[in-house]
């Protein structure tokens, strides 16, 4: 919204200083500090309500240290997280784009998926929240939305220029010739040549596999980030910190996926449109940083299911609309690992069952985080050194860009 406004106040009546507004990197400062300041605000007007409105934490008791004491927690704070990242980015991203649009319908979507669960979980007394099947129809039915949008939409293109024309070789910004591409193209990392587009997984039968192809993908993508992010929100700070470290890399390679400059220097995908997702990820870790302020040992609120599961496809939704989903299993690491940890500890236990008549187990309890807990290690030092594995892990995926 201030983008159209100080756009016109520049053209119409030339007002000094409204041009800033034409700068990402200026809106998406300003987009992360109002988010940081509505979640650090109001956070705890919210904390106040769900207090009145008793929407407490029920805890299972699985004999963890100083789990129990966490009862009565009030949960569903992931609407906070939500309000910070909508409003900062519908008043300074260029609304009508469509990456923005679809973003702002996966985080809606998501966000109303979990918030029924955490209704049901706290309000109807079942514990076990939304039927496990709804929430896949859930992911699947955004799978769809997501990937059919990003096959078919005639704005999601790939700038493709001449062969040997790039801004690393000394050619003009004004000489580049170039045409924009629908195409289903990815980025592989480690690899000199980057690029794989999913008609490859074909195998020669038909074009027409491609789309089928592509939306699977992306269902699954969708499914197994959100469920990751959900999964390791487990102990207090876990979910929002590692989401903030995953947002900042995204926010870093969607402005350079968005700029002709640098994706040409890197010889990377330049992706028309894609750099106004860094108003929205910039809005998206001010959100996950403000609400650690109360999500923080001992955490005054949990996010819920309302907050983890949007928190998940919202990655997951960012890395594809830059082509950058190939890449979720470093700057995802730590999701992979808990989902992972889950995996391994089920099927190991319905194997040894099966074969030697009890149930064993790899991990003295999955998630991990709760495998360390099980250790006595305390979960503040338990979440600062999945933080530091996950800063790691970013560090490693925006090497990437150089490393092939």
């Amino acid at each position: 919204m201030f983008y159209y406004l100080f756009t016109y106040l520049k053209e119409e009546i030339d007002l000094i200083g409204a041009g800033v507004f034409q700068y990402i990197s200026f809106r998406a400062a300003m987009a992360a500090l109002l988010s940081l300041i509505i979640t650090i605000t109001f956070g705890k007007k919210l904390i106040n309500i769900l207090h009145r409105k008793q929407v407490g934490e029920s805890i299972r008791d699985l004999g963890l240290d100083g789990q129990m004491e966490k009862k009565g927690t009030p949960t569903m704070g992931g609407i906070i997280i939500i309000l910070a990242i909508i409003l900062p980015t519908l008043l300074f991203s260029i609304v009508g784009n469509i990456y923005v649009i679809l973003i702002l319908v996966a985080t809606i979507w998501m966000g109303l998926i979990g918030f029924l669960d955490d209704y049901i979980k706290v309000f109807r007394k079942n514990k076990e929240g939304l039927r496990g099947i709804f929430k896949i129809i859930g992911q699947v039915g955004l799978g769809l939305i997501v990937g059919l949008t990003l096959f078919y939409h005639n704005e999601v293109v790939v700038r493709e220029f001449e062969p040997g024309q790039s801004i690393k070789s000394g050619v003009q910004m004004s000489e580049l010739v170039y045409q924009d591409v629908e195409s289903t193209k990815t980025t592989i990392p480690f690899v000199k040549k980057n690029e794989l587009d999913y008609s490859t997984f074909t195998l020669g039968l038909g074009d027409w596999l491609t789309m089928p192809i592509y939306v699977g993908f992306v269902i699954l993508i969708i499914m197994a980030v959100s469920n990751g992010a959900n999964i390791t929100d487990g102990i207090d700070g876990l979910a929002a910190g590692t989401s903030a470290i995953i947002g900042l890399t995204l926010s870093i390679l969607a402005y350079i996926s968005g700029n002709v400059i640098f994706s040409s220097y890197l010889d990377i995908m330049y992706i028309p449109g894609s750099s106004e997702l860094v108003i929205f990820s910039s809005a998206f870790v001010g959100a996950c940083v403000g609400f650690l302020w109360f999500n923080a040992y001992p955490a005054q609120v949990f996010m819920g299911d309302t907050g983890s599961l949007s928190l998940g496809a919202i990655i997951a939704v960012l890395a594809l609309s830059i082509r950058k989903e190939l890449m979720i299993p470093i700057f995802c690491g730590i999701f992979l690992i808990e989902n992972l940890s889950v995996i391994i500890q089920v099927s190991y236990f319905k194997y040894t069952r099966k074969k030697y008549g009890e149930g064993r187990r790899i991990f003295l309890m999955a998630p991990l985080h709760h495998h360390y807990q099980k250790k006595n290690l305390h979960e503040a030092k338990i979440v600062t050194r999945f933080w530091t594995v996950g800063i790691l892990l970013a560090i490693m995926t925006l090497a990437t860009l150089k490393l092939r």
